[in-house]
Formats: C-alpha cells, structure tokens, sequence
C-alpha cells in the first residue's frame, strides 16, 4: 500500500472515531428535535384528537388559523410584541454586563457571573414576582408605593391590562438572560489579547473603537449563537405569562402562541390544529434567525 492509500485510511478511521463519539447525540437530536418537527408538519394536515384515528383534512388547519380563530391574530400580535421587545433588549444588556464585568479580576468576575446565571438555575422562582406584583396591600410593589404616597390604593398590576405586559417583559427578561449573558463572558475570555496590542500599534485609542474593530468581530460565532438563544426565548414565551397572568389573560394581553398551543392541543386535544400551529411558529422563528444572521454578517464586514 502506498504513502497516499495508508494516509486516506488513518482518516477514515479518525473520521470513524467522531462519528462514534457523535452517534449518540446525533441520535437523540433526531429522536427529540427533528421527529417532532418532521411530526408536526406531517400532523398539520390531519384532524387528530388523541382518540380517534387521523384523518386527513388537507389545508383546513391552516385556513381555521388564518380566518376563523379570533384569538389567532392577538397572539401572534402579543408574541411578537414580546419578541421585538424582550428579544434586542435582552441580547444587548446581556452583552453590555458581560463587557462590562469581563473588566473586573477574576475572582469578582466569577462571583458576578454566577450572580447574573441565577435567574436561569431558578425558572420555578416566578412565586417571587407573585408575591411582589400581588394586587393587595401586601405586595412589595403596592405596599412601597402606598408608603411613599405615589397611589391611594393598591393596583391590581397582574389583572389589569394597562400592567400586565409590561410585567411579563420585565420578568422575561430578568430570567432569559443568564445563558446569552453567560456565552458572552466565554466569547470575551476567548478574544486574543495579542489582538488589542496589534490594534493599538494601527491607530485604536479607546475602548469603543476596540469593541467595534476588535471584540465584536472576535466574537461573531458567540454573538449568534447568544442570538439564537434570545430568539427561541422570546418566541417561547408561555410560562411566566400563564402563571402571573393566567390563561386566558384578561382580554388576552397576555397570551402567546405557546401558550395558545398548550391550550388547544393539551385541553381541547386538537392535536391537528395545535401542530399546524407549531409550523407557524417555527417559520416564524427561522425567519426570524436568517434576519438576525444577515444583520450580524452585515455589521461583521
């Protein structure tokens, strides 16, 4: 066997190798992601309750969505609204804590990271925002603003929906940010420092001009992937609204699309109506990342 042959098989049996060490992920990825996409768009076109058989019923699920479900058009505006809002919001003050605590030593850097990733470890911590948003007397928010005389009485911040919405991004945001938060201090620590002595020697003079010549560009794959992250969190946006709210919310302000799934296809087992759903939700959501991608290759260049 020459040189070129022995060369070719030592590779295939690298390549053998990753490939067994990827089967397992490879496998339950397609177990627990793509199987249930690939389900949800087949079952779109059936009219399925859990007890009877499918039957097919063609485009009926997505004619219902778009003409005859009055609720439809509310939540997609809500959703979107959460989105818009939460989502940029999120993905910047991620990016600007984690720039800015990247400045301080080590161990007070570690400290603050763990303090910030909080919120992501304790998802079942909403009964704080319950009790602070309570609308009697004794809920932190009204019982400080009846102390300091800015209300005569208490408001009823989760049954009002002047307040409801904007209790939801606040909450939302505090507890979605951890992970994007998080990959950001590991895009920061990976920078080559050899990069801001270089950038210095051709003309840089502060830190703006190095985060947007240097570390932006440094960390494009890390701003994605933090993107990314934002995204299926404000699109999924469906327990901190059903638990403070309630569902449905008064006069709908607070529901989603996620939410507005778990109740058709988990309560009124319309299994059919509640995938087709789904699909407009995960078109929504790729729309969405290519936008987020070009914009991102776009301030790359």
């Amino acid at each position: 066997m020459n040189k070129s042959g022995a060369k070719r098989n030592r590779l295939k049996n690298r390549n053998a190798e990753y490939y067994i060490l990827l089967a397992p992920f490879a496998a339950f990825f397609f177990l627990f992601m793509v199987l249930p996409v690939l389900s949800s768009i087949v079952l779109s076109f059936f009219d399925y309750d859990m007890v009877s058989l499918p039957e097919f019923s063609g485009i009926e699920n997505y004619a219902r969505m778009f003409i005859d479900d009055e609720t439809f058009p509310v939540v997609v505006k809500n959703t979107l609204l959460f989105a818009i809002i939460t989502g940029p919001v999120g993905f910047l003050l991620s990016f600007v804590l984690a720039w800015f605590i990247n400045e301080f030593s080590p161990f007070v850097r570690t400290v603050l990271s763990f303090l910030f990733y909080c919120p992501a470890l304790i998802g079942n911590g909403l009964f704080i925002w319950q009790i602070a948003f309570s609308s009697d007397s004794y809920g932190y928010m009204n019982s400080l603003l009846l102390s300091w005389g800015f209300i005569d009485e208490p408001i009823a911040w989760l049954r009002n929906s002047s307040y409801i919405v904007p209790v939801i991004i606040l909450v939302q945001l505090w507890q979605s940010m951890g992970v994007s938060f998080l990959a950001n201090i590991s895009g920061l620590q990976n920078i080559n420092g050899d990069m801001f002595e270089a950038g210095a020697i051709d003309g840089i003079r502060n830190r703006w001009q190095e985060l947007w010549y240097i570390t932006l560009p440094s960390m494009k794959d890390m701003l994605l992937f933090s993107a990314v992250m934002q995204i299926a969190s404000s699109f999924s946006i469906s327990t901190i609204a059903v638990n403070l709210a309630g569902y449905p919310s008064v006069g709908n302000s607070a529901d989603t699309l996620v939410s507005h799934i778990g109740d058709v296809g988990t309560v009124k087992y319309e299994m059919g109506y509640a995938s087709a759903l789904s699909v407009f939700l995960f078109l929504l959501m790729v729309v969405t990342r290519k936008l987020i991608v070009k914009l991102l290759d776009t301030a790359g260049k």
